[in-house]
């Protein structure tokens, strides 16, 4: 009986819930010594000498290490603007690793670190993207004569028809800088010794990690392990290459011991790459009706410090997703990258998608704000019809796969009521006493299932397919190798649901392991909402190749025709026949027994593996709304509702669903209405701590109501898209779109993230 569907809890929570789980920071072999950061106090500046002899006194103190010694490890990164495990002559932002102590324990290492004095010259910063652009602005790398890293200008700026165009509409938009905050910082563990290195590290790609580290090292990769245990989240950053991954192999490798690393808050909250921190200019040609005519959008992003490669393909996906939902004519995209005296900037839980319908989701309220028409009525007006999937949009990257958009719309105006939300609003705008009420709209989309051919090849190793082994064991159980690597998403449990309806072996007989390198040969690892589209239907075609297999066992031991057995119950029986069957068990236990098997069939033959590809993308989608209430006197904003519609296709476990979508929406209602990394016009950070950082708790969130419309994608046999990132993508746009509404009779018409009290307190100010 096939699982798919079926609200079954965790196998992964029991170990957790229990206090059983282990993380990097668990492990502690023999002799481990511990390695702490000097980080850079100083934006931007030169580094004149580097005092250590206080630090190496401390008893306990093994090592400091400065850039001096390490000069033979190279940068990471993009060739000539690579970021150096330590920093060399200059330091480029707050944070940036300056000299690496290592000692006995953790507190030792914390003291030693703060006894090494780095003497600076400071140089003038560029902390933002405005002053990196600026004329005059400080040069980070020389190489580029300027702080950008690459401009790809629009084809054709589509001038004339703007120019034609009835009705135009423009904005400016920021996307703030956020911190990823997983639970777990970043955490690593080396050991080199003479058989070989392991890392054990808090990392969503281990294969990823361990062939860079291999090649890093000039080592051969069966002597490089890389073992990622429990994950406390990712969110994204934690598929970047970090300068402590390989310092403490290297230190491991010089001290001849086990070297460990944790952030702590602190510091992950400076040296962890940051997301978003992204502008776009955003112009909109429309005519009397509210038909979107052309669309031009361009973007600008920061890469902080050191551009990575990640964080060079943000405005890649941004453009490419610039249109959303809607059937607009003409599109035209142009973007930048450019560095600026920060943290550096990479993946973060959706990766450019948030940031494209954020935009396209703004732009389309501000059409209806200026036409005068619902701003539901305005999407219905322009969403692609149902009957034009596959749909190909301006970018090659992005060929809608499937979906139903006013489906989506239709299915969240049935949550809520809203001809009587919008009578209360009007009733309290004329009411002094009163809170004001938004209601904020988002048809959102974004692209997903990471894995087409041709994908992800640009991003050092990583290829576009994910292995998949399944073993059945001579007990008629199954373990389902895979290379996705889950840190929060349930993989474990989805997985097993799959393989128990394809192979019909109990949900409870069937174990997935992975993240280690010595388990699982191959893998490429989880982003981009892939797990369950590519690997899990990997899961799906190795299951059907086991049975096949299986069958032709069954049917010797039936003396049958392999065409006439099917699954039934927990084993197999000869069609039409039932009585006539054999258990899971004793068909596993002759698969192993020569002399009990077709002549033509090999022991172990119920052991396959694959290597999964799709053909496209997928496109998950769905339809949000915001409701707000805001204090007249305060400022203070309170969402009172999120509704929220996913099409994210064929549901494997709506349980986990709605768990990735909640997980998802709370991100971006703290974009939204909280977070925010800011710096000072000198680049020092000024919330670098949680205390000083706002990240919602429970009782800042609201309760949330789903619904759900499916469309599968024809680009694998689940029907699954994915759902890791939607709610970080939809969730954006309609909160700030409902606080814009509330405030849109005094005349507003944005606001940018994070919309606090205070911006939203002065704006009734001056309307008073």
């Amino acid at each position: 009986m096939s699982l798919i569907g079926a609200r079954v809890l965790r196998k992964e929570d029991p170990n957790l819930i229990t206090g059983r789980g282990q993380f990097v920071d668990d492990i502690t072999p023999a002799g481990t010594v511990v390695m702490a950061f000097v980080m850079s106090t100083e934006p931007h500046s030169r580094i004149v000498n580097i005092h250590s002899a206080d630090a190496l006194a401390l008893p306990g103190v093994l090592a400091v290490w400065t850039a001096a010694d390490i000069a033979e490890l190279s940068t990471l990164g993009l060739p000539g603007l690579g970021r150096p495990l330590l920093a060399t002559d200059v330091v480029r932002f707050v944070g940036e690793p300056v000299a690496v102590v290592v000692a006995e324990t953790k507190y030792i290492a914390a003291d030693a670190a703060q006894l090494v004095i780095v003497d600076y010259e400071s140089m003038p910063a560029a902390p933002s993207i405005t002053t990196a652009l600026a004329d005059g602005a400080p040069v980070l790398h020389s190489v580029l004569g300027g702080n950008t890293v690459f401009d790809q200008p629009f084809v054709d700026d589509l001038a004339a028809d703007f120019a034609a165009a009835p009705h135009t509409a423009s904005l400016h938009l920021v996307n703030n800088r956020c911190a990823a905050v997983p639970i777990e910082p970043n955490a690593c563990l080396a050991d080199w010794g003479p058989s070989g290195l392991t890392l054990w590290a808090t990392f969503q790609a281990p294969h990823h990690l361990r062939n860079t580290v291999a090649a890093y090292f000039g080592i051969p990769q069966d002597t490089t392990r890389v073992i990622t245990p429990d994950v406390g989240g990712g969110f994204g950053a934690k598929i970047n290459f970090v300068p402590e991954y390989f310092l403490a192999c290297a230190l491991s490798r010089k001290l001849a011991r086990p070297v460990k690393y944790t952030q702590t808050r602190s510091e992950c909250q400076v040296l962890m790459y940051h997301g978003r921190a992204q502008e776009q200019d955003v112009d909109v040609a429309y005519d009397d009706d509210a038909r979107l005519l052309a669309l031009r959008v361009r973007v600008t992003q920061d890469q902080g410090a050191y551009p990575d490669p990640t964080g060079m393909g943000l405005p890649v996906l941004t453009t490419a997703m610039a249109a959303g939902c809607y059937k607009i004519p003409k599109v035209a995209i142009s973007w930048r990258n450019v560095v600026t005296n920060t943290t550096p900037v990479a993946a973060y839980r959706g990766a450019g998608r948030p940031e494209a319908s954020y935009l396209i989701e703004r732009i389309v309220d501000l059409v209806a704000d200026q036409s005068g028409i619902d701003p539901v009525e305005v999407r219905r007006r322009n969403f692609i019809p149902t009957d034009e999937f596959p749909y190909a949009t301006h970018s090659p990257l992005a060929v809608y796969d499937s979906g139903n958009f006013a489906g989506a719309m239709t299915e969240l105006l049935t949550l809520f009521d809203y001809d009587a939300l919008k009578a209360e609003q009007a009733r309290r705008r004329n009411t002094r006493d009163e809170k004001l009420i938004g209601i904020g709209f988002s048809s959102w989309l974004e692209i997903a299932a990471f894995g087409p051919p041709g994908s992800l090849e640009g991003f050092g190793h990583l290829g576009s397919w994910e292995s998949v082994q399944i073993r059945v064991q001579p007990d008629g159980s199954a373990i389902i190798y895979t290379g996705a690597s889950p840190h929060g998403q349930g993989t474990v449990t989805t997985f097993a649901q799959i393989a128990a309806g394809e192979l019909g072996i109990p949900f409870d007989k069937i174990s997935v392991r992975h993240g280690d390198t010595a388990t699982v040969p191959q893998g490429i690892g989880t982003m981009g909402s892939r797990a369950t589209a590519v690997g899990g239907e990997g899961v799906r075609t190795a299951s059907v190749r086991v049975v096949e297999r299986a069958k032709v066992i069954a049917a010797h031991i039936l003396e049958a025709d392999p065409a006439d057995i099917v699954l039934e119950g927990d084993g197999f029986a000869v069609n039409g026949t039932p009585s006539h069957s054999v258990p899971w068990s004793e068909v596993a236990w002759k698969s192993f027994r020569p002399l009990e098997i077709p002549t033509d069939s090999e022991p172990g033959s119920l052991d396959i593996t694959v290597f999964q590809q799709v053909p496209n993308f997928s496109f998950p989608s769905g339809a949000y709304c915001c409701t707000v209430e805001i204090d007249r006197g305060t400022g203070e904003i309170e969402i009172t509702g999120m509704y929220l519609v996913d099409d994210c296709g064929t549901v494997i476990n709506p349980l986990l669903a709605e768990g990735q979508v909640h997980g998802g929406v709370a991100q971006g209602i703290a974009q939204a209405l909280y977070e925010g990394i800011s710096y000072d016009e000198n680049g020092l950070p000024q919330n670098s701590t949680l205390m000083d950082y706002l990240i919602p708790a429970a009782t800042e969130l609201p309760s949330y109501t789903d619904g759900r419309v499916n469309t599968p994608t024809p680009n694998n046999g689940l029907g699954a898209k994915g759902i890791g990132e939607s709610g970080s993508v939809g969730a954006p746009p309609a909160v700030v779109n409902a606080v814009v509404d509330a405030l849109s009779h005094l005349g507003v018409q944005h606001l940018d993230m994070p919309i606090t009290p205070l911006a939203v307190w002065n704006v009734l100010e001056e309307a008073k």
